[in-house]
């Protein structure tokens, strides 16, 4: 540093100023220009060990998926990676799945490569992880998901309003014996959308059929909604997710039933490639990157505050009509005419 400093003829805390991106603005640009060249020339390469250990700070951010494969954490890690950057940190990221063991385990190698906080996507409603991060101090937001003790910040979607959305369209067009195949309701995402699902049904006037499926997977939907279209003459489904809706179309295909024409269905998320699924997804879009950005950014916050308060934002979803839904008339004979077929 001292090198580049007499190179660009400036004292050396500029340089540090002007090579350090959370506080680059404070050198001007003129001058931070002419650093960074300087630098670049002399093949300057920041230390970024020795700078952790004088200052304590590593700027990286752990970031724990329960499943890096689903579709929907992409633009949620995608987000986080973005706010961070332009606040100097990078993420360091782990699939860490939902065994609490394998969770802690993560975190304690990520504590050891001395992460400045952590953004977990893993947690359900009574999280174990959650309470070992707080009695290790680190600053934690949850993201995507919350939990029932309320211990950290979050950034979530609205949930109840979320399924509230997709009962109202359906309703709207004339169906009455609606479905739901609920996520996992250890999560809270799958509690709250199916809490969410049966209070807009009992807003109609209606009385909701609900379904557990034990994961957020396409086969869990399909198994989920086998037994359901067997025994229930429905005629629309809300699903939990997206890959749970998959998982439902595969299920009404397997016993000769079309969608819509037979059976409407919902899904949840808008995850990337919903469009061109047959038949395209009606389905509840949540904003994931804004929820990777607004959790990063409370995580930063903290970081420069100290502050230990707990803050929740919740986002409001959107519902986006393709062509998995319709009238209900039609689906409503064909469903009870394959009901009186088995």
């Amino acid at each position: 540093m001292k090198q580049i400093a007499d190179a660009a003829g400036v004292h050396p805390s500029t340089v540090s100023r002007a090579l350090d991106p959370s506080k680059k603005h404070l050198v001007a640009e003129d001058v931070a220009r002419r650093i960074t060249a300087e630098a670049a020339s002399l093949g300057y390469r920041p230390n970024r060990l020795a700078a952790s250990l004088r200052l304590g700070r590593s700027n990286l951010v752990g970031v724990l998926l329960p499943d890096i494969t689903n579709p929907v954490f992409a633009p949620i890690l995608g987000g986080i990676a973005e706010t961070l950057a332009s606040a100097g940190y990078a993420p360091v990221v782990a699939d860490a799945g939902n065994d609490p063991s394998q969770q802690i385990s993560f975190v304690e190698k990520l504590l050891n490569q001395r992460v400045d906080g952590l953004i977990l996507a893993t947690v359900s409603q009574d999280d174990e992880l959650v309470g070992y991060c707080l009695e290790r101090g680190v600053p934690v937001v949850l993201v995507n998901r919350s939990e029932a003790l309320d211990r950290a910040p979050s950034v979530v979607s609205d949930d109840d309003m979320g399924m509230r959305l997709g009962v109202d369209h359906l309703v709207s067009l004339g169906h009455a014996r609606i479905a739901h195949v609920a996520g996992p309701l250890t999560t809270s995402t799958g509690l709250l959308r199916r809490d969410g699902f049966m209070r807009a049904m009992r807003g109609h006037g209606l009385e909701g059929v609900v379904w557990e499926a034990p994961h957020y997977t396409r086969e869990a939907g399909k198994v989920a909604i086998a037994g359901l279209i067997g025994s229930e003459a429905i005629t629309a489904v809300v699903a939990a997710n997206d890959l749970i809706a998959l998982g439902v179309l595969d299920a009404l295909r397997a016993v000769g039933l079309r969608c819509p024409e037979d059976v409407s269905v919902v899904g949840h998320n808008d995850m990337p490639l919903m469009d061109v699924v047959s038949p395209p997804l009606t389905t509840v879009r949540i904003e994931h990157r804004e929820m990777g950005r607004n959790a990063a950014k409370m995580l930063v916050e903290s970081f420069e505050t100290g502050s230990n308060e707990i803050r929740h934002i919740v986002l409001r979803p959107k519902l986006v009509v393709r062509s998995s839904t319709a009238s209900a008339e039609p689906g409503a004979q064909r469903a009870r005419g394959a009901r009186s077929s088995d």
